[in-house]
């Protein structure tokens, strides 16, 4: 497994890293007593999902430096130690027991969900403070006192894209194309389903596909038919880049909403098939285009040290690091019992929103929706469903 350590001093320029070391034997100190915070951190560095984990450590990576230049939390710099999960169960959880041995003050991740879960159920009973940047699925954090999350749920994902269709989109008839083997999309779909009914908007279809497939044609068919005002397609932006040129084949003019996976589409999908996207639209974490200014010197930052747009991935994971090194300086402690304490109850101001966690460690926060518009992502309105 790879592993990467990093002790982020000055600038980017002057980080060092160790790749394939192994963890000290036994004798590691707690933070309390060394001149370092140690975080961990659990990223798909490799793999089928690593665009994703390469963002968000890009994004954590950002923070940690802004916070080491400017006197670190406490007085003391962050030592950043990664693990490569590369978004499989297996590799999650022996990241996360390498880094329960290297005695870190708090966990990063995992970023995808499935490994987020298997972690923390057994972060739960160890105790250890875990913050995932964007494990979406509804149940990784419920019931499990040190496990939180700065991204919202699936579930509030489809509640809101019910309430977008209808009061943004003006929809009167809906329909879904989900995916099936996804926890994710089923997650968003179902409760896009139970809202729409609510709403009173007529769901004329619900279609399905696997994670294999790569031909739509025959469910493209039967929604072409149905002929819904918006076409709900709750998956990640691979699959999406295979369906949205399928969809306009089969007949279907109607509105794409989407999830947060829709973010990366553009950088997927050939220029000249752009239009087929054209006012689309996907709930977002935060907007790369908007005006408040913090959110603009992260971008600018990001780009600078990066070469490269952030992602929502990068802004969450740049969120929470901020938000630890709050919930420590406010512990004024490492002690994990103490800063879950204090991430219970904060009131976090990011460049993806204000918030405080639930009864359930999940943030309350609103949704930036995005619309493709001329070849880019553009801000459209802000959403809120009812808690999640």
């Amino acid at each position: 497994m790879k592993k990467t350590k990093k002790l982020m001093t000055l600038a980017f320029a002057s980080i060092f890293a160790f790749a394939g070391c192994q963890a000290k034997n036994g004798e590691n100190k707690k933070s309390e007593n060394s001149d370092t915070i140690k975080i961990g951190a659990i990223i798909p560095q490799t793999g089928p999902v690593s665009n994703y984990g390469n963002s968000s450590e890009k994004g954590a990576l950002l923070a940690v430096d802004e916070i080491n230049k400017n006197g670190g939390i406490n007085g003391k710099k962050i030592e950043w130690i990664s693990y490569d999960d590369k978004g499989e169960i297996t590799d999650s959880t022996t990241a996360y027991n390498k880094l329960k041995g290297e005695k870190v003050t708090a966990i990063v991740g995992p970023i995808t969900s499935k490994p987020a879960l298997a972690v923390s159920e057994i972060a739960k009973k160890d105790g250890i403070a875990m913050i995932t940047p964007t494990g979406t699925q509804g149940n990784i954090t419920e019931g499990k006192d040190n496990v939180f999350r700065t991204c919202f749920t699936d579930p509030y994902q489809g509640k809101l894209l019910a309430k977008f269709a209808a009061e943004n989109q003006k929809a009167k008839k809906v329909a879904i194309l989900r995916n099936t083997s996804s926890d994710y999309s089923n997650g968003i779909a179902n409760e896009f389903k139970k809202e729409v009914e609510k709403l009173k908007l007529d769901l004329v279809a619900d279609e399905s596909y696997g994670d294999n497939d790569n031909d739509f044609k025959a469910q493209l068919t039967k929604i072409a038919k149905a002929k819904p005002d918006v076409l709900l397609v709750p998956d990640y932006y691979e699959k999406v880049a295979l369906i949205a040129p399928q969809a306009r084949d089969a007949g279907i003019d109607a509105k794409f909403i989407g999830s947060d996976g829709w973010d990366g589409v553009l950088n997927v999908m050939d220029k000249s098939q752009l239009v087929l996207v054209e006012g689309s639209c996907f709930s977002n974490h935060f907007a790369l285009d908007s005006d408040d200014q913090r959110v603009k010197d992260f971008v600018k930052k990001y780009k600078e040290e990066n070469k490269e747009d952030p992602s929502a991935f990068s802004a969450l994971s740049y969120d929470t690091i901020y938000l630890l090194k709050q919930a420590i300086e406010q512990a004024k402690s490492e002690e994990s019992d103490k800063i879950i304490e204090k991430i219970k109850a904060i009131e976090f101001d990011g460049i993806t929103g204000k918030f405080k966690f639930n009864e359930n460690h999940n943030p309350i926060k609103s949704a930036s929706m995005m619309e493709i518009k001329d070849g880019t992502y553009k801000f459209n309105s802000t959403v809120t469903a009812d808690e999640n």
